[in-house]
């Protein structure tokens, strides 16, 4: 038995406990990443040659087209939040694909960039780099890849993120309750009591006898503020906190191994 009804609902949402438990995470994120920065600090202390000579390496052109893609993106990102704030779905959508599209684009000419190194044969373990570079080199490049990768996963998880969230400002609000054979067979006897909106009163829908198995109520919410558009927005920003977060990383790792040579 299915019973279908549309009816404005008042969903709870801890708003405020979801952007808190967002900040601690992202906090978690920072200790991951900033005990990467020191022990990149500490090897180029000791390698500080290495590391000046290795920099010269690294193409400093692809490196600021990609700082400003993602400077790009979180611009995208800070407008489809502000265009969901204001109710206007369509424009959200829009810089949210933009945001996405900047993302693989960042992604794209990334892996031109490593290919091009590896294909020089520039990367630990080759045998250009046993036999022509020094220990420190080796390090400068360990780290580059591993830091570089560690963020490319990131932005891989951030695509994912923001496309999960393109689905869900976009899906129809509403909710599927379903009662199993055994709970049925305890409501035996028992009316299922439904409204047809918030403001009237509930009525009977059906009466669940024996020959009920399985019980489905779907409900559709209203597209009100109260109910699916706060909840959304609350969630828009959290990931656009960690995208975010992404492009700040980047913004460090950037001068790190490009400029400072």
């Amino acid at each position: 038995m299915t019973v279908t009804t549309d009816f404005a609902v008042e969903k709870h949402s801890d708003h405020t406990g979801a952007k808190i438990g967002m900040w601690l995470f992202l906090f978690t994120e920072l200790l991951l990443f900033g005990g990467v920065f020191i022990l990149y600090s500490v090897y180029r202390y000791k390698y500080a040659q290495d590391f000046h000579i290795a920099a010269f390496e690294l193409n400093k052109v692809m490196g600021a087209v990609n700082t400003i893609i993602l400077l790009t993106s979180s611009l995208t990102m800070a407008l489809s939040i502000g265009a969901l704030q204001r109710s206007n779905r369509k424009l959200a959508n829009i810089f949210l694909v933009s945001t996405i599209l900047l993302a693989v684009l960042f992604l794209v000419n990334k892996y031109f960039e490593w290919s091009a190194k590896i294909d020089h044969g520039i990367y630990p373990g080759s045998k250009l780099m046993e036999s022509s570079f020094n220990y420190g080199e080796n390090l400068f490049f360990g780290l580059y890849y591993s830091m570089t990768g560690l963020h490319g996963v990131h932005v891989i998880v951030g695509i994912v993120i923001l496309t999960v969230m393109l689905y869900i400002i976009n899906k129809e609000p509403g909710s599927v309750y379903v009662i199993e054979p055994k709970r049925a067979k305890e409501l035996e006897g028992s009316r299922i009591m439904i409204g047809n909106d918030a403001d009237s009163n509930p009525q009977d829908i059906a009466l669940i006898d024996d020959t009920v198995r399985r019980v489905e109520i779907s409900v559709r919410h209203y597209n009100t503020e109260k109910t699916f558009d706060r909840s959304n927005i609350t969630k828009l920003e959290n990931s656009g906190l960690y995208w975010h977060l992404v492009d700040i990383i980047w913004i460090f790792l950037f001068p790190l191994f490009y400029l400072i040579t």
